[in-house]
């Protein structure tokens, strides 16, 4: 291989290795892009802002009339836009003969004001009425007016004993009568005699209603002992039914078929047998049943 091969061998590997820069390192002056001239446009200033117009400004109060048909009763006040239905309310309750905020419904073009929403919020305008009404139950008589806080003093005064502040007679509305509903509607009256001694059985229970009638009943008593005989002596005995039951499994080779002959066994003769005997048995025997009988 000639010199000449050797260097164009060498410049390829040289060409195909990647080109790092130092931290440091800076382009030649000649080599830097030249900079893009900027064109000096002439910028035109921005409008003037235009002054707002003065709008009319809206009354701050306005002459409302609340007024109601039945029972017939009207009141102008000023109230402002701004006041919550509530406040007004309690305006209305200080006129003469008006009922109090908590008995009031205001109603405009049949919609009910709520009284957390303010006025304006319904659109009214000075001098519109507003229908006044009484939630149900409560009785209003705008007649009888009552004196109010500015009379009190007055009142005080004289000797007079203060009469109540309300500015409305309200009485709550009488309830409907019911219908009665056909048939026995009187609880009846539970009359228990008691033994006079501890050896006597208890008497029945009597019921007595309203209009006289007794309805008598029996008291349930608890089943009385079966007679004692020879065979009920004999099956009462916890230690017969231990002998039958180890008879009865070696009988059966399935110690399953030997307990439901007992079962059926027991179940046969528990007519003779009261519940503290069959317990017995079955914590002796140490079988089990349905429901622990």
């Amino acid at each position: 291989m000639s010199d000449h091969d050797i260097v164009k061998t060498f410049v390829n590997i040289l060409a195909s290795q990647p080109v790092t820069f130092h931290d440091d390192f800076q382009e030649q002056p000649e080599k830097t892009l030249k900079k893009v001239p900027v064109l000096q446009l002439e910028v035109p200033q921005p409008p003037e802002l235009k002054k707002a117009e003065a709008h009319p400004s809206a009354p701050t109060t306005l002459q409302i009339t609340f007024k109601s048909l039945k029972p017939p009763f009207s009141t102008t006040i000023p109230v402002s836009p701004a006041d919550p239905i509530s406040a007004i309310k309690t305006q209305i309750a200080d006129q003469p003969r008006a009922p109090p905020a908590s008995a009031q419904r205001l109603l405009l073009k049949g919609k009910a004001l709520a009284d957390a929403k303010l006025l304006k919020e319904y659109n009214v305008q000075d001098g519109d009425t507003i229908n006044l009404m009484v939630k149900p139950g409560v009785e209003w008589d705008p007649t009888t007016a009552k004196p109010n806080k500015e009379q009190l003093p007055s009142l005080l005064l004289s000797g007079a004993p203060p009469p109540p502040l309300e500015t409305a007679s309200l009485s709550p509305a009488p309830p409907a009568e019911k219908e009665r509903k056909r048939g026995h509607t009187r609880i009846p009256s539970v009359v228990l005699s008691t033994p006079s001694s501890p050896l006597e059985k208890p008497q029945d229970i009597q019921l007595i209603d309203g209009d006289g009638f007794t309805l008598s009943t029996d008291m349930p008593t608890e089943s009385s002992t079966p007679p004692s005989t020879t065979y009920r002596t004999a099956v009462s005995q916890p230690e017969y039914w231990k002998k039958l039951l180890a008879f009865l499994r070696s009988e059966f080779p399935n110690r399953g078929d030997a307990s439901n002959a007992f079962e059926d066994y027991l179940a046969a003769s528990k007519g003779l047998l009261t519940a503290s005997e069959i317990a017995k048995i079955r914590d002796s025997v140490g079988v089990t049943g349905m429901a622990g009988t």
